[in-house]
Order: C-alpha cells, then sequence, then structure tokens
C-alpha cells in the first residue's frame, strides 16, 4: 500500500511552516520526515503528534493507494 503525504505538504504551505518545522514543533525523528518524503509508511504515533499540532485529522494529511493502483503504470 502506497501512502501520500501531498496534503500534508499543502497544509504545511498554508500555514507557511515547512518540513523541518515538524521535526521541531510535533517532536518527530527526522528518519520519519524522510519516510514521509518517500511516501512510506511511519508509525501511527507521529501521524497522532502531527495531527495535534496541525489540529487536523488523518484523512487531512493521508491517501492511502492499494498496491494495485501503484502497478498499473509499469
Amino acid at each position: 500500500m502506497r501512502v501520500n503525504y501531498d496534503n500534508l505538504w499543502k497544509m504545511l504551505i498554508d500555514r507557511k511552516k515547512k518540513r523541518t518545522d515538524l521535526i521541531k514543533e510535533a517532536k518527530i525523528s527526522s528518519n520519519v520526515l524522510a519516510r514521509m518524503g518517500k511516501e512510506e509508511p511511519v508509525s501511527l504515533e507521529s501521524i497522532g503528534k502531527i495531527c495535534q499540532l496541525l489540529g487536523c485529522t488523518v484523512d487531512d494529511i493521508i491517501t492511502f493507494y492499494p498496491e494495485e493502483e501503484q502497478n498499473n503504470g509499469n
């Protein structure tokens, strides 16, 4: 399953925040941010910290795509 964080990145732009601001303000590791940048899954704890910081829900920042959709373009 592919995880897409585009809505999170758009939300950060709208709020004039940088990705690295998440590390400091949400207290997540740089490894978590790197995994998100590669559209890889991260822990629910990390997602919870980000949602709490931004005052949003998981659905507001993450979209999941089944493997079939990912492989159709290949």
